[in-house]
C-alpha cells in the first residue's frame, strides 16, 4: 500500500465517530452473502452469449430482450420481498417498503441493471441486488425503519442516465427521439412499461428524499491494487466533451512535397499528444482521452485534409476542468499555425461534477469501522445515477473492488466477499443516516 493511502486509511480508521448518531445496528448485522451470490447468477443468465456462462458476461443493453427479461427477474424478487414494484413513466423500477413515520422523506438506494453490449455482472448489478438484499436483511431481523426506503433500478444507465434523469426532473422531451442502438427512446421506454406521453410525472421535486445511497463496483484498479476493500466516494466527477474539427488541405499522397502539406492528421496527432501532456504536467486525478478520430477522405494515396475527432476532459473540480480545456485550445493554436490548419473547437457536453453529502460519507465511514473495514476516499471517474438523484437530496457511494480495474468487459469481475462487504456497509449505512437527520 502507497504511503499516502496508507496514511489516509489510517486517519480514517483512527477518526472519532463520537458525533455521529448511534443506529441499532451491531457488527453482528450481516447481509445473506450467498443469496445476494444467488441473485447476481440469476440475474447473469439475462443476456448471456448462447451457450455461455457466468464468466462470458452479458449483453444486456436497455430495451432489449434481455433487458425486458432481468427486470422482469428483478421484480420478481421484489415483489417477494413484500416491496409492490411499479414502473414509473421513465421506466424505472420502484419498489418501496414502508416506514414506522408516515409524514418522512423516502431514503432511495439502488442501482441499474442494464449493460453495455459485451459487458460484465457486476457493473449496476452489485448496486441493485445489493440494495435488494438490504432489505431482505431488514425483514428477516424485523427491522423497521423511521423512513420509508425505495429500491430503484434506474432505466438505461447506460445510454446516458435517461431513467434517473428523468426522475431529477433533467430530461428534456427531444431526448426521446435519440436513438440507442437503433431504437428511439420513446420506444425503448414503452418496450420496458413506461409512458413518454406522461414522462414528467415520473419528476421529483428538489427536497423531496432523505437521501440517496448507491453501491458500486469502483470501476477502476485502485481499492484492488492496494488491497483495500471499501471506497468512500467524494463525488461524481465534471466532465466536459468537446468535437473538434481539424481542416488541412487534401492533395495527391505521391506528388505533393512535404515541406507545403496541410496534414490534418499530422496535426490531430499532435494534438492527441499535448492533451495526454498537457493532463499528466500538474498532479491529481483528472484524466484526459482522445477516444474517436474520423480521418477524410480516408485513403491510403490521399494526405488528409479533414479530422474529427473528441477530446474529454474529467476531474471532480469543475474549474479545473474548464482550465484544462483552456491549455489544451491554446496549445491548439500552437498546433493549428505549426501545420497550416484549421482546428475548431465545440463544447457538446458540459456534466456538473456531484460531490457526495460530507454527513453521509460520515456515516459510511462508521459503518465500515463497525465491520471492521479499511477504506479510503476517492472519486468516481465514472457517471452514475447519483449524479442526478444528488439533484433531489443528499447523496453517498460506496465503492467495492473492480479486479484489476477492468469493468464495462466479460472480465468484470469482483469476488463474493467484496460484494457482500459492499452490501454490509449499505446496510449500516442506511441504519445510520435513517437515525440522523441526513
Amino acid at each position: 500500500m502507497s504511503q499516502e493511502i496508507n496514511r489516509r486509511v489510517m486517519l480514517a480508521g483512527a477518526a472519532s465517530a463520537a458525533a455521529l448518531p448511534v443506529s441499532a445496528a451491531t457488527p453482528s448485522l450481516r447481509v445473506d452473502g450467498e443469496r445476494l451470490r444467488t441473485t447476481l447468477e440469476g440475474l447473469s443468465r439475462f443476456g448471456r452469449p448462447e451457450g455461455g456462462t457466468f464468466a462470458d458476461g452479458v449483453s444486456r443493453t436497455a430495451y432489449s430482450d434481455a433487458d425486458i427479461g432481468g427486470r422482469a427477474y428483478v421484480m420478481g424478487l421484489m415483489r417477494e420481498a413484500g416491496l409492490n414494484p411499479v414502473i414509473d413513466p421513465a421506466g424505472n423500477i420502484i419498489g418501496r417498503r414502508p416506514g414506522t413515520d408516515g409524514s418522512a422523506k423516502p431514503i432511495i438506494i439502488g442501482s441499474h441493471i442494464d449493460s453495455v453490449r459485451a459487458g460484465g455482472n457486476f457493473d449496476g448489478d452489485v448496486g441493485s441486488m445489493g440494495a435488494l438484499e438490504v432489505l431482505r436483511t431488514l425483514d428477516d431481523r424485523k427491522i423497521r425503519t423511521r423512513h420509508p426506503v425505495e429500491l430503484a433500478i434506474w432505466s438505461n444507465e447506460e445510454g446516458g442516465t435517461v431513467g434517473s434523469t428523468a426522475f431529477a426532473g433533467r430530461l428534456e422531451p427531444g431526448a426521446l427521439d435519440n436513438l440507442y442502438y437503433g431504437i428511439k427512446l420513446r420506444d425503448g421506454l414503452k418496450r420496458i412499461g413506461g409512458d413518454p406521453e406522461r414522462l414528467a410525472q415520473a419528476a421529483r421535486p428538489a427536497g423531496s428524499i432523505h437521501a440517496y445511497l448507491e453501491l458500486h463496483i469502483e470501476q477502476g484498479g485502485i481499492l484492488d491494487r492496494e488491497h483495500v476493500p471499501i471506497g468512500v466516494v467524494d463525488g461524481i466527477v465534471c466532465i466536459d466533451r468537446y468535437d473538434v474539427t481539424i481542416t488541412g488541405f487534401a492533395n495527391h499522397a505521391g506528388t505533393t512535397p512535404m515541406p507545403g502539406r496541410r496534414n490534418a492528421l499530422i496535426a490531430a496527432a499532435r494534438l492527441i499528444e499535448a492533451v495526454d501532456a498537457i493532463v499528466k504536467r500538474e498532479p491529481g486525478r483528472q484524466v484526459g482521452t482522445v477516444g474517436q478520430l474520423a480521418v477524410f477522405p480516408n485513403a491510403p494515396n490521399v494526405i488528409p485534409g479533414r479530422v474529427e475527432m473528441t477530446v474529454e476532459l474529467r476531474d471532480l473540480s469543475a474549474d479545473k476542468v474548464a482550465a484544462l480545456g483552456q491549455a489544451v485550445q491554446a496549445r491548439a493554436r500552437e498546433i493549428a499555425a505549426e501545420t497550416g490548419t484549421e482546428m475548431k473547437f465545440h463544447l457538446t457536453e458540459h456534466i456538473e461534477p456531484a460531490l457526495a453529502t460530507p454527513a453521509i460519507q460520515a456515516h459510511i465511514e462508521a459503518a465500515a469501522r463497525t465491520l471492521g473495514l479499511p477504506f479510503i476516499h476517492l472519486p468516481s471517474g465514472a457517471g452514475h445515477d447519483a449524479q442526478l438523484l444528488a439533484k433531489l437530496g443528499p447523496m453517498g457511494m460506496i465503492f467495492v473492488p473492480s479486479i484489476a480495474g477492468i469493468s464495462h468487459s466479460p472480465k468484470e469481475l469482483s469476488t463474493w466477499s467484496e460484494c457482500a462487504n459492499g452490501a454490509n456497509v449499505l446496510l449500516h449505512t442506511l441504519l445510520a443516516v435513517d437515525a440522523a437527520g441526513v
